[in-house]
């Protein structure tokens, strides 16, 4: 059982009323696709969709010290994995509904939903991602100079 597996697991047993499946599967991505000398920091489950009633489209996401990994098995064959550097990175909305929310991440290229996330998940995933997107902005405009 890998790390990613276990620190979606927790995050889905902490929130149970985030909507996800096939973690395994999904965490299996991420790891795949983790580069030597990668440190994943910190994971979370969601739908990558902005349809509320779509829920086959679960991934798991997870912050590394390099970037936002993405990953989601597809059902017969392949997957699909997102990779956003933090140069890539614009900004971060949180929107809280009754029983889920959904976390918008916008990149130069496209703009990711994440949804179906426990209302009580949210507060930590913005302060984990904020927090990360703030440290890793710092570290490269230090490497700059």
């Amino acid at each position: 059982m890998g790390n990613v597996y276990k620190m979606a697991l927790r995050f889905k047993n902490k929130y149970p009323m985030t909507v996800a499946w096939r973690i395994r599967k999904n965490a299996s991505v991420i790891e795949r696709h983790l580069n030597p000398g990668e440190e994943v920091l910190y994971v979370f489950v969601a739908q990558k969709n902005d349809n509320p009633f779509d829920i086959v489209s679960t991934a798991v996401i997870a912050l590394t010290n390099k970037r936002i990994l993405i990953g989601r098995k597809r059902v017969v064959f392949g997957y699909f994995l997102d990779s956003i550097t933090p140069d890539l990175f614009n900004d971060l909305k949180i929107k809280s509904g009754i029983l889920w929310g959904k976390a918008y991440i916008d990149t130069l290229n496209e703009l990711i939903v994440l949804s179906n996330i426990a209302v009580d998940a949210l507060p930590e995933i913005e302060t984990q991602i904020s927090t990360y997107m703030m440290e890793m902005k710092k570290n490269r405009d230090s490497d700059q100079d």
